[in-house]
């Protein structure tokens, strides 16, 4: 699945239990997209709301991501903080392009 980053208005950071750093992640994100009109919000990984564009994961709870929000596209990432993958998703929010495979 994939989509343009300018259709994006809900991003998703979703996470297993509520870990500190799925949050600061989180706050980044929405400092980050500050201006886009795209909002960011924390959410448990099976609580994740109908109305998400981008599901941003930890890659480990991938697969939980997709069969939670089927349909949506589901983005993971390795490391909280500076991975390459939320980099890529910023940039193709703020510029325009395509995300996902």
């Amino acid at each position: 699945m994939s989509m343009d980053g300018k259709d994006i208005r809900k991003v998703i950071v979703a996470c297993d239990a509520g870990m500190g750093s799925s949050v600061m992640l989180a706050t980044q994100l929405r400092k980050q997209l500050k201006g886009t009109g795209v909002e960011v919000v924390h959410t448990p990984v099976n609580q994740i709301p109908a109305d998400a564009d981008v599901v941003l994961t930890h890659a480990g709870l991938a697969t939980r991501a997709q069969a939670a929000a089927p349909g949506k596209l589901v983005v993971p990432f390795q490391v909280f903080l500076g991975d390459p993958a939320v980099t890529r998703l910023v940039e193709t929010i703020k510029k325009g392009g395509t995300v996902g495979a």
